[in-house]
């Protein structure tokens, strides 16, 4: 009798032991999918952020200081046309490019600065055909009324005719120009400020803008 009743203890922490082992095994199962899907995932994620770059030129340092606005609404580090790469351009998903206005009154090349061999000797060989743009350009209303920020209109005109999407445009209350190249359909075609005559609303103008790039699924 005593001998059976051992036997019977004895199966029944073997069972135990099993169901206990079964259960790790099962548990570190779960845990390795668990891990393996959160690895997934965080890979998913990685591979659908979009590339953004930020762009300009400059002539007296004005583009410089409010691509600097934008480049810190954005977390995005500002370049000079000039010192991009073909494949650089072409690897991002969009584009903030941004110019000053040097030359009045010109139909083309009207910034004075890198962009203006860059937009007719380089753009026509990189591919930006449904690539996102935005726009932003720097002028004086006072000096310049009658062609405040013509070279953002410029960016504008090349790019979209490259095939560019052009987001970001903006009202025209504010200002105190009398024409401008830079307007279409009654609207800016970006970002458009005045570090001569209305510095001190530039980096909050930045900043809003930035705001309705991203309300537009720009980035």
């Amino acid at each position: 009798m005593m001998k059976a009743s051992t036997s019977v203890i004895l199966a029944i922490a073997c069972a135990s032991i099993d169901e206990a082992e079964a259960f790790s095994f099962t548990q570190q199962v779960k845990g390795f999918g668990a891990l393996n899907l959160r690895a997934t995932s965080s890979k998913s994620s990685t591979s659908l952020e979009m590339s953004t770059g930020l762009y300009y030129s400059t002539s007296t340092g004005n583009t410089e200081t409010v691509s600097g606005y934008i480049a810190e609404a954005t977390g995005l580090s500002a370049e000079d046309i000039g010192d991009a790469t073909d494949d650089e351009i072409a690897g991002h998903d969009s584009l903030i490019v941004g110019a000053p206005t040097w030359h009045t009154g010109a139909d083309e090349q009207r910034s004075g600065t890198s962009w203006d061999d860059w937009l007719y000797d380089t753009l026509p060989g990189i591919d930006v055909s449904g690539k996102k743009v935005a726009v932003f350009g720097v002028g004086d209303q006072a000096s310049y009324s009658d062609n405040f920020c013509d070279a953002a209109g410029e960016l504008y005109d090349l790019f979209t005719a490259a095939g560019a999407k052009v987001y970001g445009m903006t009202s025209i209350d504010g200002y105190e120009h009398e024409e401008s190249k830079a307007v279409v359909d009654g609207k800016f075609v970006g970002l458009m400020c005045d570090e001569d005559n209305q510095y001190e609303l530039s980096e909050g103008r930045s900043k809003a803008w930035v705001d309705q790039l991203k309300s537009e699924g720009f980035f």
